[in-house]
């Protein structure tokens, strides 16, 4: 590691990097220790992200007790007009995954909150622009040739649902603000008894009740506001101790570089989002088109169940590498991608032969059409493939969110879904009559372009030079604001602080310079005495009273 990232690290108290690898039992040493962190993370992760798209599944489920045409318009709204709402707002909120995450690992607590705040005031914002696409869905839905019955009924949907998208505004900025932290338990359990929460006020007022749409309605949206009035309620409890220190005015400041990095952010995760839809729209131009878009919206949908998965490790490796940035551990980063990766190909092989095992009969329960069926049989081969490269490609997306590559990685899925994914799979599938195949093919071309790409940005990054801009990153957008710390915090207690760090507040207070920092960090770092905080604290209390008073201080290790 260079002089300069060492002085940084200094300055920002963050942990000795992980030694260099250079054995097979280095390797599974610190493998071992990186999957322990990555399923603490991803685990909760996985079943948070599941929990949460299950609101939407469910009411859907429950909706098939009313009519066709309801349940029709229920589909409609939650995966055009919630669905468009949603990749919006996670997008926008996913800027948080950088800031936070980086913030924490450099013990910059208390910009925590204030970033999270941040983020209210532009998503809040966001809604209020999102908010006439559910005004006007009606129209919208016409202008694209939905049936007139299923347009009206879901732009009437779509006014009951109105409170979940500001819901959407709260949500990811909390989830994203507990995620830096790792405190994905707490989001784990939250989401679970809201998901349970929700099943039994669907079946009361949509199957007892039979109170129809608006018993949907209200359902999902309390069942969203049960979740953000959660994860809040965990949050003001004490249960952050130094994140959040309560409301701050300093989220007012800088709003214009952070609506950047969140535009950034949105810009690119709906590219992925709105890739499979218009996918969907592609296959309506094939000859049969109904079988063509049953069979693909059969893949979709089981992909996306996958895809709800490797978001848990999206979020796991997006905070895991954003906090060693923050830390300034370039090598732990880079580690952390490796073994992520690994552990996310494994399940995607799982998945592959999963698929490749049942090939004759994973599509009969989403449809009961031999036609269907058979083309989607016909595509397990290349679906089976694709679900392997979807396990990589949201962990190497994770590391770019993690790393604050929002606007690169945007320009990169403009080129490889939309310039080469999209129009190669409306060539084979309708100029060379390859059809639903056809499509897919050069869908899946887009996702391995993708995920090439992102492979070769990861490998060719130097993360010594990232470690120092993610220090700059933190100094530009907050860095400066005074910790506000409430009565009940004192990081020179706070058992998750490196010994270290309590030696660097010192340090920040002028008691010792930049020489003495370093003889203390050779000294004490990886010394065994558990009682080194307490006299450290008495000793740097000390010296510094005697500084004030006007006494000289000299360097001791305690």
């Amino acid at each position: 590691m260079d002089n300069n990232l060492e002085d940084r690290l200094v300055e920002g108290g963050g942990e000795e990097d992980i030694d260099e690898i250079k054995t097979w039992g280095q390797f599974v040493k610190e493998s071992a220790i990186e999957n322990k962190k990555l399923w603490l993370l991803a685990g909760p992760a996985i079943f948070t992200t599941i929990a949460q798209y299950s609101l939407g599944a469910m009411t859907q489920v429950f909706a098939g007790h009313l009519t066709t045409l309801e349940l029709d318009a229920v589909s409609v709204e939650n995966s055009v007009i919630a669905g468009l709402a949603f990749g919006i707002m996670l997008g926008m909120g996913s800027a948080l995954e950088t800031l936070c995450g980086q913030a924490f690992g450099a013990k910059q607590y208390h910009m925590l909150g204030v970033y999270m705040q941040r983020s209210w005031v532009i998503l809040g914002l966001t809604c209020f622009v999102v908010l006439p696409i559910y005004v006007f869905a009606t129209p919208i839905l016409r202008f694209f040739g939905q049936n007139e019955e299923i347009a009206v009924l879901a732009g009437r949907f779509s006014l009951y649902m109105i409170p979940q998208l500001f819901a959407y505004g709260l949500n990811f900025p909390l989830q994203k603000f507990l995620q830096s932290q790792s405190k994905v338990m707490a989001m784990a359990w939250i989401s679970g008894i809201a998901l349970l929460f929700h099943i039994f006020l669907s079946w009361l007022l949509i199957v007892q009740f039979q109170l129809g749409l608006p018993g949907a309605a209200v359902s999902l949206n309390l069942s969203w506001w049960v979740v953000v009035l959660g994860q809040f309620a965990y949050v003001v409890m004490g249960n952050c101790p130094g994140a959040w220190t309560g409301f701050s005015w300093s989220a007012f400041h800088d709003l214009g570089a952070f609506a950047r990095l969140s535009i950034a952010s949105a810009i690119m995760m709906c590219l992925e989002f709105w890739y499979l839809m218009f996918l969907i729209v592609v296959a309506g131009q094939l000859k049969n088109a109904a079988i063509a878009v049953a069979a693909i919206s059969i893949c979709v949908n089981l992909s996306g169940w996958e895809f709800m998965i490797f978001l848990g490790f999206n979020a796991a490796i997006s905070v895991r590498i954003s906090n060693e940035l923050g830390a300034g551990r370039p090598r732990a980063a880079k580690f952390s991608i490796l073994v992520v990766v690994m552990s996310a190909a494994v399940v995607g092989i799982a998945f592959m032969i999963l698929i490749l095992a049942l090939r004759n009969v994973y599509a009969l329960p989403f449809t009961n059409s031999p036609e269907v069926a058979a083309v989607v049989s016909d595509l397990a081969i290349i679906f089976s493939f694709t679900l392997l490269l979807n396990s990589v490609q949201p962990v190497l997306t994770g590391v770019a969110v993690g790393a604050g590559w929002q606007w690169l990685i945007a320009y990169v899925n403009i080129g490889c879904y939309y310039i080469v994914g999209l129009p190669l799979g409306y060539l084979l599938g309708s100029y060379l009559d390859m059809g639903v195949k056809g499509v897919w093919i050069g869908m899946i071309s887009g996702i391995g372009l993708q995920t090439l790409v992102l492979t070769g940005i990861t490998l060719g990054t130097n993360w010594n030079k990232e470690a120092l801009m993610a220090k700059s990153r933190i100094n530009k957008w907050g860095g400066s604001v005074a910790p506000q710390m409430d009565s009940q915090y004192n990081e020179f207690d706070d058992p998750e602080n490196h010994r270290e760090s309590k030696f660097f507040q010192a340090k920040r207070c002028g008691v010792l310079n930049q020489t003495d920092c370093h003889t203390f960090r050779r000294k004490t770092v990886g010394a065994q005495d558990v009682n080194i905080l307490p006299r450290w604290k008495e000793k740097c209390i000390d010296v510094r009273d005697k500084k004030i008073s006007g006494s000289s201080s000299g360097f001791f290790v305690p």
